[in-house]
């Protein structure tokens, strides 16, 4: 299982369904195991939860930091 490409897939999800976004913040283990389709050990799910959440919050910050830039021009 490609773990990248696995993250890529779920924050695009993520990130078109707020209804996703919103119970993957409260059950992070059952929407990525529910996505996914499998049952995966719980160190590969750490890490799968850990990276999307890291591309959840870099594109947040990219999102604001774009708006920003608007302010100034």
């Amino acid at each position: 299982m490609d773990v990248k490409e696995q993250i890529r897939k779920i924050v695009e999800e993520i990130s078109k369904n707020p209804d996703i976004k919103e119970q993957f913040e409260k059950e992070p283990v059952k929407v990525i195991e529910k996505m996914i389709g499998v049952d995966l050990p719980d160190d590969m799910v750490l890490k799968i939860i850990e990276g999307v959440k890291a591309k959840l919050t870099i594109d947040d910050v990219s999102k604001v930091t774009d708006a920003l830039k608007g302010l100034f021009k």
